[in-house]
């Protein structure tokens, strides 16, 4: 027989009062898999990065976002996908790091850099688009490093 891995799968809409719930169902699962407690701050500031964009550009009203989190062996894959405006993320923004050196607080943009964030602070991110967009970040346990 065929194992299954464990998945818990959310549907909530998609507007801010209900990261909090993502963020809390995140904490349960992350800490029965024996992440550290830095680590799954980590992984909620990135979640929270992936669902404030179904909650700010996926739908111009109100739409649903779906959250999987999906337990494989030592690894947390999360999933954040909306069924509104897609975006695509070329190859190029997807390895590169903004730069930031010597521009001024004027221009620097706000927002756009939550990929970026989740990219830093989870092990893998991929970007899908088509109908809707879908966030798929992991992360495995025993992968951060020791502080000094």
């Amino acid at each position: 027989m065929k194992s299954v891995e464990p998945t818990v799968t959310l549907r909530v809409p998609a507007t801010a009062e209900y990261v909090d719930l993502v963020r809390l169902t995140l904490y349960g699962i992350a800490s029965k898999m024996g992440f550290l407690y830095e680590e799954i701050e980590d992984m909620k500031v990135a979640v929270s990065e992936a669902c404030n964009n179904a909650v700010l550009y996926a739908y111009e009203g109100m739409g649903m976002m779906e959250i999987r989190f999906l337990i494989d062996g030592d690894a947390l894959s999360i999933t954040v996908k909306d069924e509104g405006k897609s975006f695509s993320v070329t190859a190029a923004d997807a390895q590169s790091s903004p730069s930031l050196h010597g521009k001024t607080i004027d221009e620097i943009e706000a927002g756009g850099l939550g990929l970026y964030l989740m990219q830093a602070l989870m092990d893998e991110v991929e970007v899908n688009g088509g109908a809707g967009t879908e966030v798929v970040m992991t992360k495995r346990l025993g992968r951060s490093e020791e502080m000094a």
